[in-house]
């Protein structure tokens, strides 16, 4: 029992009770927990309300009572069982025989008033008469000033028919499951319409362009080449080398690795190996194939840099810069967050040995993969380009508009297929849910290789057709431009959906993960849609006969 409220205590518990502040509760081992209404309608909740203001009654009431109910569901051993810890490490033991294992809860938060004068005479923990949620509010303790409020819960022990391995399955049946489902299937088919229609004219467009130029004899290609203007006539400034082409060549790589690791984990999550009960699994296992993908990353930054030159001179640099550019970046921004962390001396912060153990297996995996991916590399068959390259560059014609406005706008089309997604993730890390449809976020993952290849497709060949043979980058960026939008869409979700971070030290740690993943979504995204336009540009010119 706390001693009388004061009138500065009570306005707080009004303005919380008004506002539904929810109180995170760390509960581990128990994957359910429901928060029950006073009108009996049942919700999934992280935490529960401080209080609630009932409709039509000018007082506020506090929730101080909880009714933990824990599900339960008994075992005969017949052989090893499985049991988790109290850190919520899985362990096996060979010795018990029977007995209960814990496969869910519900918590019931309720208003209850009690009379303060014999609860003054129990001690702490003392055992308190179980009470059923009152549904009037004469029963319920309201906020006043000099009012007396008491704390309790109670506890009790259900047998339930769910058995173990099934105790997660309550997050499939979670509310609003049925708009997820909705929202997934209306974006696929969007995607899938509008995409149809890009590419039945993009493969007419460059099907009759091809037809008509094979078609000609030298004479009328001779003439076309002076009289038309498009892709024809930059065939020879087309696989000119782009600026800062050894960046390019390292970020493509990067891309790929990315890719790679985010697909591997997808598929395994989506069958079941990567599971919300095994903590820390997902995580790691990303890190461990990021690290070994290392060896591809490698391979194709080399292969790339050494087609651009056609030489094999430079490659070791190229290598070197693959192990190193992506995590670079992210090992300076989270040293970055980390030192935020230590100066307000958070217990958040990731301790020193973390950092020198992610640093051990940066340099004694991740780097010597991908140097031998690099030296597969250059023994490689090489991509001869179709065409020769004319030794001083053609003039591209002035545009009213600045390309990359294009190339900018481009990325809404892939941003489109994942945000609803990514509302689902955003919310799974930030807000304590758990994410448990593995199987659409791979679905989504298909539809967004494709749009993506196909969005870097039909603007690299716009720009081939005014003239603008720079496409190297703006293929990159034409995909890779989602990274924008989804760090804008961040921004938009700390500002209306992480109203309950506070501080700018929160503010900045969420702008500074946020960032990373915007950044890996741009290397994946653009590494996809400059491969797939560097092979149709090679594809469309080698259909080309130049003598």
């Amino acid at each position: 029992t706390t001693d009388p409220l004061t009138k500065e205590q009570a306005e707080l518990l009004k303005n919380r009770a008004r506002n539904l502040y929810q109180v995170n509760m760390i509960l581990d081992n128990l994957p359910v927990m429901r928060f029950t209404e006073q009108n009996g309608m049942t919700i999934q909740w992280t935490g529960y309300p401080v209080g609630y203001n009932p409709m039509g009654s000018s007082e506020d009431y506090i929730i101080n009572h909880l009714k933990f109910r824990v599900l339960v569901h008994p075992y005969q051993a017949q052989g090893d069982v499985v049991v988790t810890s109290e850190d919520g490490v899985a362990m096996v033991e060979s010795d018990r025989k029977s007995g209960f294992q814990i496969v869910g809860f519900e918590v019931v938060p309720c208003s209850v008033k009690r009379d303060p004068a014999a609860m003054a005479k129990l001690k702490m923990y003392e055992k308190v008469d179980s009470v059923n949620c009152p549904l009037e509010l004469e029963k319920s303790q309201v906020i006043r000033e000099k009012e007396q409020i008491t704390f309790t819960y109670e506890v009790e022990y259900v047998k339930s028919n769910i058995k173990w391995p099934s105790r997660w399955d309550a997050y499939l049946k979670m509310d609003g499951a049925k708009v997820h489902w909705f929202s997934i299937m209306n974006s696929m088919m969007v995607v899938f319409f509008l995409a149809g229609i890009v590419f039945v004219i993009f493969l007419r467009t460059v099907r009759r362009d091809l037809t008509r130029y094979e078609e000609m004899d030298k004479e009328a290609q001779a003439q076309m080449n002076e009289e038309l203007s498009g892709w024809k006539l930059v065939v020879g400034d087309v696989f000119r080398e782009p600026c800062c082409s050894k960046l390019l060549c390292v970020m493509v790589a990067d891309g790929i690795q990315i890719t790679g690791m985010a697909v591997v984990t997808i598929v395994f999550a989506a069958l079941g190996f990567l599971s919300p009960a095994s903590r820390g699994m997902l995580l790691t296992g990303m890190i461990i194939l990021y690290l070994f993908l290392g060896i591809i990353a490698g391979y194709v930054g080399v292969r790339l840099w050494r087609t651009i030159k056609q030489s094999t001179e430079g490659w070791k640099s190229v290598a070197w810069l693959t192990s190193c550019f992506f995590p670079g970046i992210v090992f300076i921004i989270l040293t970055v967050l980390n030192s935020i962390l230590w100066g307000k001396k958070s217990t958040g912060a990731l301790p020193i040995s973390l950092f020198f153990t992610l640093l051990a297996l940066w340099f004694c995996i991740s780097v010597p993969l991908t140097l031998i991916g690099g030296l597969l590399g250059t023994r490689a068959a090489s991509i001869e380009f179709p065409v020769r390259t004319n030794q001083i560059p053609r003039e591209i014609p002035e545009r009213k508009f600045p390309s990359w406005l294009l190339v900018l706008g481009a990325g809404t089309l892939p941003f489109g297929t994942l945000f609803i997604e990514l509302f689902f993730i955003l919310s799974s890390i930030w807000l304590g849910r758990f994410y448990y449809v593995f199987g659409f976020l791979f679905i989504v993952l298909f539809l967004l290789v494709i749009v993506c290849g196909e969005v870097s497709l039909v603007l690299t060949y716009m720009h081939l057709c005014v003239e603008d043979w720079k496409w190297w980058w703006k293929a990159f960026f034409a995909s890779g431009s989602v990274a924008f939008f989804v760090f804008l869409y961040s921004i938009n979700y700390l500002v209306f959906d992480l109203r309950s971070l506070s501080g700018p030290v929160s503010a900045t740690l969420y702008l500074g993960y946020s960032l990373i993943m915007a950044f890996a979504i741009m290397l994946s995204t653009g590494a996809i849609g400059f491969l797939l336009s560097f092979y149709f540009v090679h594809y469309l010119f080698s259909s080309v006969k130049i003598d």
